[in-house]
């Protein structure tokens, strides 16, 4: 048993009570990390209370129902976080007052949260690294786990469009065949859209404003989502319909949460690396898909001319090769 895997497994042992918390705006593979490890827990040790912690999403409600907690033990309970690299984004009151913790996350290191650290930058998904937790050690499986991970893996490599390698397809294949997966079913669970949503992607598509580098941008208001009777999180997570638009290479959805007073700024790239100007304002994520939070106006404004300037200067480096 690799020693981290067995660090965490003995972890888990430890403790009568365990929180599984994840990032604020989760996606598919936050939910799936999270909900699948849960299981996993419960089902390998049915004496232990394991809730599953953070915000309500009804688009992902597939997934299982999230646990309301009111009062968390902050002392004598594990608290296990996914899918999050740093302090700021995880999705539960007070975290830093659990005195156990351990993290698991496929995202280049942001903070330390405890001794325990699973981080695997080279892994598709926070559901790979469960998954490889998860046949690592005497935790079981079933198909629900399986399909859980399943989904998380489909969602955050886009149809396995990046940020595999072989050993990601290795392990789905195997995850497929062991537990009779219907690929058909999860797909049309995980992809089936409400007309309203439809809707929402004409809009984004006839309003999305791209340069001459081939950076695209749009600001989508809280009030143009509610008029096309869509959920707030699901501006956020079209991004990745917008793959394979010819004349863009990468791509920037900006709304503003008005509750909280924060702007959500989600990026895609098809070629120029982006995780690093995301870190330059505070934010992070994969060379191809990352991320920025922030109450800052002229941060988001500053955000969208680097990122236009990155496509420039790909563009131009590309051109002095000959290629495009």
């Amino acid at each position: 048993m690799n020693n981290i895997y067995k660090a965490i497994y003995n972890e888990i042992k430890k403790y009568k009570t365990i929180y599984i918390a994840r990032h604020i705006g989760p996606d598919p593979d936050a939910f799936g990390s999270q909900m699948a490890l849960k299981e996993s827990i419960k089902i390998t040790f049915p004496e232990k209370a394991v809730y599953a912690v953070g915000t309500t999403v009804s688009k992902f409600k597939y997934f299982g129902r999230v646990d309301k907690v009111t009062n968390f033990d902050y002392e004598n309970s594990l608290l296990i976080v996914v899918d999050t690299p740093d302090k700021r984004r995880v999705d539960i009151e007070n975290f830093e007052s659990f005195k156990n913790l351990v993290k698991i996350d496929h995202h280049p290191k942001v903070d330390t949260f405890s001794d325990v650290e699973y981080i695997d930058d080279t892994a598709s998904s926070a559901s790979e690294c469960v998954l490889k937790l998860i046949e690592n050690t005497k935790l079981k499986m079933n198909e629900l786990i399986a399909s859980d991970i399943f989904i998380g893996i489909v969602s955050d490599t886009n149809r396995f469009l990046y940020g595999v390698n072989y050993e990601t397809f290795d392990l789905v294949s195997s995850l497929i065949k062991k537990y009779k997966l219907n690929i058909e079913d999860l797909y049309r669970k995980f992809y089936l859209k409400p007309l309203s949503e439809v809707r929402l992607m004409g809009y984004i598509a006839s309003t999305l404003k791209v340069d001459k580098y081939g950076f695209a941008h749009i600001e989508i208001d809280e009030d143009v989502i509610s008029s096309f009777n869509a959920d707030f999180s699901s501006a956020s997570n079209m991004i990745n319909d917008f793959n394979n638009i010819n004349e863009v290479i990468v791509w920037t959805f900006v709304s503003k949460d008005e509750k909280n007073n924060q702007y959500r700024v989600n990026i895609r790239s098809r070629g120029p690396v982006i995780n690093e100007i995301a870190a330059k304002y505070h934010g992070g994520g994969h060379k191809f898909a990352s991320g920025v939070r922030t109450e800052d106006r002229s941060v988001v404004d500053n955000l969208l001319k680097d990122l236009s300037n990155c496509c420039k200067e790909y563009m131009e480096e590309g051109e002095k090769h000959g290629s495009n």
